[in-house]
C-alpha cells in the first residue's frame, strides 16, 4: 500500500548557503529519499532571526516530525532508524 503525504514523515533541514556541512546533510537525505519516502524541507535559517539565533553555532540540524534528531552530521543508517520510528515501521531497511 503506498503512503499518502500524511503518512509519511517530514524532515526538514536548517542550514545556509556556503555551508559544507549543509550541503553533505542534502546529500545523505536525498540519498536516503530514495529508498525511504518523506517530505523535505529545506531552511535557510538567514531568512529568519529566530533560527538563525536558535542554530547559528549548530548547523546543519535536521528535525523529524517537528523533532530535533541530527545536528552538525546526519549518519545515513541513523537517519533511516529515526525514520523508519517516524512511521512506526520495523528498523530492518
Amino acid at each position: 500500500m503506498a503512503q499518502t503525504p500524511q503518512e509519511v514523515p517530514v524532515v526538514v533541514l536548517y542550514g545556509k548557503e556556503g555551508c559544507c556541512l549543509c550541503s553533505e546533510a542534502l546529500k545523505v537525505l536525498l540519498r536516503v529519499r530514495q529508498f525511504v519516502p518523506f517530505t523535505l524541507v529545506q531552511k535557510d535559517i538567514t531568512d529568519d532571526d529566530g533560527l538563525r539565533k536558535k542554530y547559528q553555532y549548530s548547523i546543519p540540524v535536521v528535525s523529524i516530525n517537528g523533532k530535533e534528531k541530527f545536528a552538525y552530521e546526519v549518519g545515513e543508517e541513523e537517519l533511516k532508524s529515526e525514520l523508519a520510528a517516524a512511521t512506526g515501521e520495523l528498523k530492518g531497511m
